[in-house]
């Protein structure tokens, strides 16, 4: 069996990828990235870089402590940059890495097809509750 170079390695495992396996890393990922305030957050960003509190206004619903814990998370995947510019107060700013830009084109296509087609999947609801009653 030949040996395999570090890089080779790597390369292998991103071909093994398989997120229909609940041990595959890009399982967890992809649970990550389905969470709701994330592409609402991503497509928030997705104009431009923002200001924690301008976030907050622009995502309805969403709580501080949440928030806050999404947008860590995001800085820690890689997917938004967190700049701190000292003045008085400090000014935190937000905005998507090339990474997250390239994520934010797909979320922000899920967040329009939401706001487009929630007629059908409410009319789809109610039908399907009339039919099977509970």
């Amino acid at each position: 069996m030949a040996t395999m170079s570090a890089a080779q390695r790597r390369e292998q495992a991103r071909i093994d990828y398989d997120a229909f396996l609940a041990a595959c890393p890009t399982n967890n990922l992809l649970g990550r990235l389905s969470d709701k305030w994330v592409g609402l957050v991503v497509a928030a960003l997705a104009p431009g870089p923002m200001r924690y509190s301008d976030i907050g206004r622009k995502v309805a619903g969403v709580s501080p402590k949440m928030l806050t814990q999404t947008l860590r998370t995001l800085e820690r995947d890689g997917i938004v940059s967190r700049t701190v510019t000292p003045s008085v107060p400090v000014r935190v700013d937000y905005e998507l890495t090339p990474l997250g830009r390239s994520l934010s084109g797909l979320l922000t296509a899920v967040k329009t097809w939401a706001e487009t087609h929630f007629d059908e999947v409410q009319e789809a609801r109610e039908r399907y509750d009339t039919e099977n009653p509970a």
